[in-house]
């Protein structure tokens, strides 16, 4: 194996911590917008900006996993396909959960009740992270994966 294709192999752990660190990043300042927006049309415009961003965000990284990260892990590693299962089973609670901040977002429902939706998506959020990343990253440091990271882990 070429250095190139160890370096290849290792960024899929790298790619994923990075997704991982830039979603929470952006749950964050989506918490942040809801706690320092002014009452308005243009607080909740802006509101409007940061959940639909990060609901994007977060379902498109989902859906990556679902559709290209996760069939590879189960090809090369099908002991892991009841970790796979369980983590799509997240992605499929969370989805539902970012449907429900959503309406509410459209709703102009107050801060506080769109603040619980954001902390029970950040609670599940955070426990998928972690466990995904203890079940995974050292099967993806050993990946064999040609594709487009955007593809894999969402457009971040």
């Amino acid at each position: 194996m070429s250095e190139r294709e160890t370096t290849r192999l290792v960024a899929w752990s790298r790619e994923l911590r990075h997704v991982h660190d830039r979603l929470r990043e952006a749950l964050s300042v989506t918490r942040a917008s809801l706690a320092d927006g002014a009452p308005g049309e243009a607080a909740t415009r802006e509101l409007l900006l940061y959940c639909h961003g990060f609901c994007t965000a977060l379902d498109g990284h989902h859906r990556g996993e679902d559709r290209t990260l996760f069939p590879a892990i189960a090809a090369a590693r099908p002991e892991l396909r009841p970790v796979l299962r369980s983590l799509e089973q997240d992605h499929s609670m969370i989805a539902h959960l970012l449907g429900g901040l959503q309406a509410a977002v459209e709703r102009a429902d107050p801060p506080e009740e769109l603040d619980r939706h954001l902390e029970g998506i950040a609670a599940l959020m955070e426990n998928h992270f972690r466990y995904e990343e203890r079940q995974l990253l050292s099967v993806l440091e050993a990946l064999d994966l040609d594709a487009v990271p955007g593809e894999v882990l969402g457009p971040l």
